[in-house]
């Protein structure tokens, strides 16, 4: 008896070590741990899961107005664009929207995240096996079990269902599922647990990055002014970003500063002129997301 409680012991230890090692943090392993749980960091600035566009036919400063088209963070907040008004000129801060996700929900989200295979780098990339022009590149970045992934994929959802000539059938099959991926994301309602989606509320940003340059007035639409309230005159408000426009500077605005421009901004719209010390200046406003900063 005492021979069999040893050996009994034994074989557990040994048992217990080997889910150790599979669980591990840092392994780069993708089992969740014992509880079921796949392990992710819990702050509101931290970033879990985002979705968005890269490059493609578009103006140099598209990339750095454009809104992720989806952003989990660690406590459940979920940022997403919210609907754009079809007026024009459109307001002069885009329409963002917060939903709170909860735990169960974010861990619904997260296994579809690695069961569509995400869980490790990857680069689909070569538009010569695409052979689709000018497209922009979806970036999945994951960050869960203590890594964080990256995975680009180019023209992802425009081939059509026909795998390419010269396409791996490895990258065929991981496109397919990710693009399905990126469309249940679009539908959470329909498929994490219920009740895990809380409402949508208008996201408020507490920094924004500003695009400044030269007014270039529209003759068929008259714009009413707005005065700069800041003591920093336009003309030399944040840097110099030639890759932007040549007359263009970037700059960041946080806090009390933030709270005043960003009013006046809510009452504004794309062709707004604001005048500063006497010269008139376009702005285009893009409120940060809480794990992003500068220019």
């Amino acid at each position: 008896m005492k021979l069999r409680i040893a050996c009994a012991i034994v074989v557990l230890g040994v048992l217990l070590t080997a889910c150790a090692d599979a669980t591990g943090p840092g392994d780069g392993s993708t089992t969740p741990s014992p509880s079921g749980v796949i392990a992710h960091a819990s702050g509101a600035a931290d970033l879990v899961l985002r979705v968005e566009y890269q490059g493609g036919f578009v103006a140099p400063s598209y990339s750095a107005l454009t809104i992720p088209t989806f952003s989990l963070f660690g406590d459940g907040t979920l940022v997403t664009p919210g609907a754009q008004i079809e007026i024009y000129p459109g307001p002069a801060l885009p329409a963002i929207t917060a939903t709170s996700i909860h735990e169960d929900g974010v861990q619904a989200i997260l296994g579809a995240a690695l069961d569509a295979g995400l869980d490790h780098d990857a680069r689909y990339t070569d538009m010569g096996h695409v052979m689709v022009a000018d497209a922009a590149t979806t970036v999945f970045t994951l960050s869960v079990n203590d890594h964080t992934y990256r995975t680009e994929v180019y023209a992802l959802g425009e081939l059509g269902g026909e795998q390419p000539d010269g396409m791996s059938p490895d990258e065929w099959t991981a496109r397919q599922a990710l693009g399905a991926f990126q469309q249940d994301l679009g539908t959470l309602v329909s498929w994490i647990p219920d009740g895990s989606v809380g409402d949508e509320t208008a996201y408020r940003a507490s920094a924004a990055r500003l695009l400044v340059s030269d007014y270039r007035p529209d003759d068929m639409l008259h714009q009413t002014a707005v005065d700069w309230p800041l003591d920093v005159p336009l003309s030399v408000f944040g840097a110099a970003t030639p890759a932007l426009g040549a007359d263009t500077r970037c700059g960041v605005l946080d806090g009390q500063d933030w709270d005043q421009v960003g009013g006046l901004a809510s009452t504004a719209n794309q062709l707004t002129p604001w005048v500063s010390n006497g010269a008139r200046h376009a702005i285009a406003f893009r409120p940060l997301l809480p794990d992003e900063s500068g220019c």
